[in-house]
């Protein structure tokens, strides 16, 4: 009994009144990217935006992002929970209510979001609801925040065009992933930015549907986002 009651606690999102209290300071993490050596805690460049997102595992993820031409800087981290600077530990019990998520600092003059949501699509299933294959729980499930509604308009017409993917391709499960305007962002401890940098011969594996995610042309960008 105590086994299942773990799991469907981790299957099924806390409420404000259940979630762990956290505490109210940040919990120490890194200062610096290992990779590009900038800063993972300063304001973006003038020109720069930020998405986060959620698909599984947060070290593969983060590895999948932080060599894009266009990106500024990576990060990992809790969002869309109750618990104010939880901890790793905390958020694996699924009684904070976060998702792992990565920061995405990138030059949307040189890579647009589009072509971010792209590989997001392929590279999980965001069809599995609360896991991402053997991962599970509410922590794992897929999630889009961003940073103004541009963004978020763009996310959804992105998870809709998938969706028609994947109907097309004979595959009938729903796209679950959560899109919304990004709420509080908190860094995860030092040694899990860049983890797969800071862990050579580390495994991290995130599995995608093997459908392809289309690409918005001109007309889906100006539906995404109406003049």
């Amino acid at each position: 009994m105590f086994l299942i009651d773990m799991f469907n606690k981790k299957m099924t999102m806390p409420s404000a009144e259940t979630a762990l209290p956290g505490r109210p300071r940040p919990i120490e993490t890194a200062d610096l990217h290992v990779i590009s050596a900038r800063s993972l805690l300063a304001m973006p460049p003038a020109g720069f935006a930020t998405i986060y997102l959620g698909l599984g595992n947060f070290w593969a993820a983060e590895r999948l992002f932080w060599n894009l031409p266009g990106i500024w800087v990576t990060a990992v981290g809790f969002q869309g929970g109750f618990t104010p600077n939880p901890t790793f530990q905390e958020v694996m019990t699924g009684l904070t209510g976060h998702a792992c998520v990565v920061k995405i600092v990138y030059d949307r003059s040189a890579l647009p979001l589009h072509s971010i949501l792209k590989l997001f699509f392929e590279a999980h299933d965001p069809t599995q609801g609360m896991r991402q294959g053997n991962d599970i729980g509410t922590m794992f499930r897929s999630v889009i925040f961003g940073a103004d509604q541009q963004s978020v308009d763009i996310a959804i017409r992105m998870r809709d065009l998938y969706q028609s993917a994947l109907l097309a391709a004979g595959r009938r499960q729903t796209v679950t992933t959560t899109i919304t305007i990004a709420p509080e962002f908190y860094h995860a401890e030092e040694y899990h930015q860049q983890y797969l940098a800071r862990n050579v011969g580390a495994s991290a594996v995130l599995r995608g549907t093997g459908v392809p995610c289309p690409v918005l042309d001109d007309a889906d960008l100006h539906r995404a986002i109406p003049t």
